[in-house]
């Protein structure tokens, strides 16, 4: 049978053969405020009453049967029982507002899965599947919106929340729940629609994502402590003398005077800032004097040209002062490796010489506490993973949180995303596949009714990873793939599976002369065209690599090339 066919008081059920009847169960009387010492004693033994007698587990869901349920159905015949709201589901869901779009069909499995919607692994559950997009839902989840109870410790109706571990203490019994909560909807509660925290005591919250690529931390922090941005005290034209660089830097506030391209995805022009390395996509920007020689293309935001020269009581590094290094000593090509976001970078840096420790420009800046729009209304806190060893997945990109420094989480809820996801990945991108802005994607898109491919690298993707979206062409693509990359725009994700794109904050450009070869070779990232590694035999595809552009098919891996210069 496809469907169930429900009447008053019987139903026949797609999970079982026989008819079942519905049963009416006793529930406890509302506690009374006012209670006569002689009915104290009887009060008590009512409020113990919380199984019904048979002590029955639902069939379908394996939850219990509570006296709170009112009612549920069973079997005459057999000891097949089932929730009320388990029984009125059906062998297929159409439409579903947990997973619109597509139809979701019943599967009953003895195996270990994810549930999609509470994160939880279920293993022996019953599960509703969507072919289509590998979509998991365990048969719980569909109805926590009939799953309202009436309880005799509070007046109003309580709503069923997911299942997360440790959310509240029970109002009821006071002590930490790990499993099934209901909350009240009526009273002010701490819920996913409720905020968990007060807009006041947090003036300057940062509230991610960011709004596109213009935007970063360095640019926020300096706003908000400093008050640098667009409020230049410099003229148009003046001259900066800054450690960065050897050459004078000059100033420009009005985009028609610029005398470069600002980064443009739409018309493949990238321009990134040699301190960030970001997009300089607005003034005011400052240039070097002699910008336009081939080997001085140097460019700096204005906030970035003016970041404090330290950073103290650094949350990842609290033991000692961070000091600014435009470059990092003894690094080729001035690349090295954050030790908060794990990613390369050629751009400016804090660190800890007597510690050996590094975070790049923008990690530098990472606040204490954010709300991110994937987890509306909840405050976000810093969290240390790798030291708490948290047996935890990244909301974003599924990796497991262990295995990073740093990170956040909501102490209300199961919910964690590490620093990358969080604060590097912008709500709207533009790329040149698509003349649309693309959307930054928490969840499947509405009414998407095939598959997801990624228009970049053309491989199949999930929709349970964040990825970008247009709604208008139905064009999608990997989040690690989004950001604009001029020569390697192949291989891009499948090299990672990451959501953030492995050389995001890598400057290629420059050249350096090595042993045995005649031509200078260029930093850029590898195609699939170039081959393998002169020395290692490594494959150069989609990493940091030195070749030669004049003809010569001669290249390296960046630590060989590092090598040989050394």
């Amino acid at each position: 049978m496809d469907s169930s066919i429900v009447t008053v008081d019987t139903l026949r059920h797609f999970s079982h053969w026989h008819p079942l009847n519905l049963v009416h169960l006793r529930q406890p009387p509302h506690k009374k405020e006012n209670v006569d010492d002689e009915d104290e004693d009887e009060v008590e033994v009512e409020d113990e009453v919380e199984f019904v007698e048979e002590d029955r587990q639902c069939n379908l869901c394996r939850e219990q049967i509570w006296s709170f349920h009112l009612c549920y159905y069973s079997c005459k015949t057999c000891s097949y029982s089932l929730h009320k709201f388990c029984a009125e589901l059906t062998y297929t869901l159409q439409n579903h507002p947990l997973h619109p779009g597509h139809t979701l069909q019943f599967y009953s499995g003895n195996y270990e899965y994810k549930c999609r919607i509470c994160n939880l692994m279920k293993k022996s559950i019953p599960q509703y599947f969507c072919y289509r997009c590998d979509f998991q839902m365990d048969i719980i989840c569909p109805t926590l919106l009939e799953q309202k109870i009436n309880h005799h410790s509070h007046p109003h109706q309580l709503e069923r929340i997911l299942g997360h571990k440790n959310i509240l203490p029970c109002v009821a019994c006071r002590n930490n729940h790990e499993g099934v909560f209901f909350q009240c909807t009526t009273c002010p509660s701490l819920g996913k629609t409720s905020k968990n925290f007060k807009e006041d005591e947090h003036p300057n919250l940062l509230r991610c994502p960011f709004q596109d690529e213009g935007d970063n931390l360095v640019k926020c922090y300096m706003s908000n402590q400093h008050g640098l941005i667009g409020n230049s005290r410099q003229r148009e034209g003046e001259m900066l003398s800054h450690g960065s660089h050897q050459h004078p830097l000059s100033l420009f506030d009005k985009q028609t005077s610029v005398g470069v391209s600002l980064h443009d995805p739409m018309k493949r022009t990238q321009l990134l800032c040699d301190g960030c390395v970001k997009p300089v996509m607005t003034v005011p920007v400052y240039t070097c004097c002699q910008y336009g020689n081939e080997q001085c293309c140097f460019v700096l935001h204005e906030w970035c040209a003016r970041v404090p020269a330290e950073v103290q009581d650094y949350v990842g590094h609290p033991e000692h002062t961070l000091v600014l290094l435009h470059k990092i000593p003894g690094k080729f090509f001035g690349v090295f490796t954050c030790d908060v976001c794990r990613l390369s970078s050629n751009g400016f840096a804090y660190g800890c010489t007597k510690c050996d420790y590094y975070v790049d420009i923008n990690c530098a800046f990472i606040p204490k506490e954010i709300t991110h729009d994937s987890h509306p209304n909840h405050l976000l806190s810093i969290v240390k993973p790798s030291q708490e060893r948290l047996n935890k997945h990244c909301k974003a990109c599924k990796d497991y949180m262990h295995r990073r420094n740093l990170g956040f989480h909501c102490l209300s809820c199961d919910f964690y995303i590490d620093v990358e996801c969080a604060l590097l990945l912008p709500r709207i991108i533009k790329h040149k596949i698509d003349k649309h802005p693309l959307t930054l994607r928490y969840e499947p898109a509405e009414n998407h009714i095939d598959k997801y491919f990624c228009e970049i690298c053309e491989d199949e993707f999930s929709p349970w990873k964040w990825f970008y979206h247009c709604s208008t062409c139905a064009q999608s693509m990997h989040a690690a793939c989004a950001p604009l990359i001029l020569q390697c725009e192949q291989n891009t994700y499948a090299d990672n599976y990451k959501c953030v794109y492995d050389f995001l904050n890598v400057k290629f450009g420059g050249t350096v002369e090595i042993k045995y070869h005649s031509h200078r070779l260029a930093f850029v990232q590898g195609l699939e065209t170039d081959g393998r590694c002169r020395k290692c035999g490594r494959g150069l595809q989609y990493n940091m690599i030195f070749k030669c552009l004049e003809g010569c098919d001669f290249a390296f891996d960046y630590w060989c090339a590092s090598s040989l210069v050394n």
